[in-house]
């Protein structure tokens, strides 16, 4: 253990970060390798893999992941805002080759292979963009000549219409949702709010009546028998067949027949096998971190600080529900993983990314005091001969 006297990097980081939230995220992404163990070894047999071959992976990304968000707690503020500047223009680039050369797996194209490794960048991207949204709209704050919510328009516009073209909507849903969030986190007046609320509806508006798979989605949820529900259907059961305490690691038998057992739905998983008490502690830990970064924000006096930490984890807290509900049928499939649960090697890095960005924004700092400190000068004092 590094003494309080310890001047070096690591000491300072040690005892600056917030261990808890540390503590969650840590237990959350060793979560994921032990239910990987129970979601993906019936799909790997099933596609002809080695049974514990997604597991093996899992446990592979897990330490890049650690590294990458132990690394990124230790910046400043203003180092995750040139990190962030730098991810974004090299994700950007990205978006748009994944367009024309990304591989194409179920009609979307949003991954890239390179040097080997199938990347999406659209999962590296969410953090960066709330990082800068944050400083742009606290820039806006501090100095009303600085066209930041113009600019943070434009940033919008420009990821939504790149997340779209591949298509990826439920990814363009979260990142308008979050966008709106800072937007009325930063003060925005309820005439603006009431614009995006519109602009909300009239995004889903669209989607439904321009995109097919959209479409098929939303009818499937409001009725069920106007087309395939087989995995959700397949989801439900497992979780009512697991109960309270579950059937016990390696006995689940619904796992067995449900697609997306290892991602979008490992959630039913852990249910069926762990039971819902389980459950209910991954949500008990989920709740913990996001109000837990939302107290570090209001307690803030950065504004930029402020808003990135509460973006952040509005984005984490938000995708996290999303994957819980569909998981319940209790909104539309939307193909989102559950952070740090849920298989893949690109979300798992850009949680990570985020949280680090999260660990660093929320540490320690010396905060400048309310009152000017009062400078006491002493005057020499010339000393007096005695009256004779």
């Amino acid at each position: 253990m590094a003494s309080r006297v310890d001047r070096s990097a690591f000491s300072e980081w040690l005892w600056t970060v917030d261990h808890l939230m540390l503590a969650g995220f840590v237990t959350l992404m060793l979560g994921g390798v032990v239910l990987s163990f129970a979601g993906s070894p019936p799909l790997a047999e099933r596609i002809g893999l080695e049974p514990y071959f997604f597991v093996k992976r899992q446990a592979i990304y897990l330490v890049p992941a650690l590294a990458v968000m132990l690394g990124a707690s230790m910046l400043s503020p203003r180092m995750v805002r040139r990190a962030a500047l730098v991810i974004f223009g090299l994700c950007l680039v990205a978006l748009v080759l994944v367009l024309f050369t990304g591989v194409e797996v179920k009609g979307a194209r949003r991954w890239i292979d390179i040097l080997g490794f199938s990347i999406q960048p659209s999962e590296f991207i969410k953090p960066a963009f709330v990082i800068l949204i944050a400083f742009l709209l606290s820039e806006a704050g501090k100095r009303p000549e600085v066209p930041g919510r113009l600019f943070s328009i434009l940033l919008f516009v420009m990821v939504a219409a790149l997340f779209v073209a591949q298509p990826d909507f439920g990814q363009t849903m979260l990142l308008l949702m979050v966008w709106g969030a800072l937007f009325f986190m930063a003060g925005l007046s309820w005439v603006w709010i009431g614009v995006l609320g519109l602009l909300g509806v009239a995004s889903l508006g669209s989607a439904y009546m321009l995109l097919p798979h959209v479409t098929a989605r939303i009818n499937r949820f409001l009725d069920p028998a106007s087309g395939d529900t087989y995995q959700v259907d397949t989801a439900l059961e497992a979780i009512v067949q697991g109960g309270w305490l579950g059937r016990g690691p390696g006995e689940g038998t619904v796992k067995r027949i449900l697609p997306d057992s290892h991602t979008d739905f490992i959630f039913a998983v852990a249910a069926e096998e762990f039971g819902i008490i389980l459950c209910i502690v991954l949500l008990a830990i989920f709740a913990f971190v996001v109000l837990r970064g939302l107290t570090h924000a209001r307690r803030e006096p950065d504004p930029f600080v402020r808003l990135a930490t509460a973006g952040l984890m509005v984005m984490f807290g938000i995708q996290s529900a999303i994957n819980m509900a569909v998981n319940l049928n209790m909104m539309p499939a939307k193909g989102m993983t559950l952070p740090f649960i849920s298989y893949g090697g690109s979300s798992m890095l850009a949680v990570a990314l985020a949280m680090g960005f999260v660990l660093a924004l929320t540490r320690k700092r010396p905060r400048p005091s309310r009152t000017a400190p009062v400078i006491v000068r002493r005057v020499a004092r010339t000393p007096v001969d005695p009256v004779k």
